[in-house]
């Protein structure tokens, strides 16, 4: 146990020095928010020929669409499905985003949400980016497929009391946030 420890803090130590980006490219840029279409554009434009060596890129799986405030940024943190559509763009738009920016040195960074699905103040219906039907109330995100054993929020009372307590805030529910079984 304690060689597999030792080996992991040296892997975790080296990975600082492999950014995953071509020979010379440290730099990477934020574009949140942005459509897969203009971020292949600005790669081609302005990233690669300034020497960045990567974009991380606002998640893009499907999501509820938020009206009351209108569209808000956070929205896109609050996932139904895991199908490339947001208002972003689509599955193809995305595809040739990545091939588009690696083809001049750009790689592409995921901000991934893979730990819960929307909160239940999400309702139900078809109101996401792609149509896909779920009822955040019952726990039902079928385009997953995810139902109510797939999530572990009904082991507490869903209440952070104590934002000091590290235990308290990664295992209650923040925001009412359906989290997944094992996370």
């Amino acid at each position: 146990m304690k060689f597999f420890l030792l080996l992991s803090l040296i892997g975790f130590c080296w990975a600082q020095y492999d950014p995953h980006t071509q020979y010379g490219r440290t730099s990477i840029v934020h574009l949140f928010e942005w459509r897969w279409v203009d971020i292949a554009k600005e790669c081609e434009r302005y990233l690669a020929p300034k020497g960045f060596g990567g974009v991380q890129v606002s998640p893009p799986n499907e999501n509820i669409v938020v009206y009351n405030p209108y569209r808000p940024w956070w929205e896109r943190y609050q996932p139904i499905s895991y199908k490339i559509c947001t208002r972003s763009g689509n599955e193809d738009e995305f595809k040739d985003m990545v091939k588009r920016c690696n083809n001049v040195g750009v790689r592409i960074y995921v901000d991934a949400v893979i730990n819960h699905m929307c909160g239940a103040g999400g309702g139900a219906g078809t109101s996401s980016t792609c149509g896909s039907y779920y009822n955040a109330n019952n726990r039902e995100f079928p385009a997953v497929p995810y139902s109510v054993w797939d999530f572990n929020d009904g082991k507490c009372d869903g209440e952070i009391y104590n934002y000091n307590d590290a235990n308290q805030v990664m295992r209650e529910i923040l925001i009412k946030i359906k989290k997944h079984v094992g996370m």
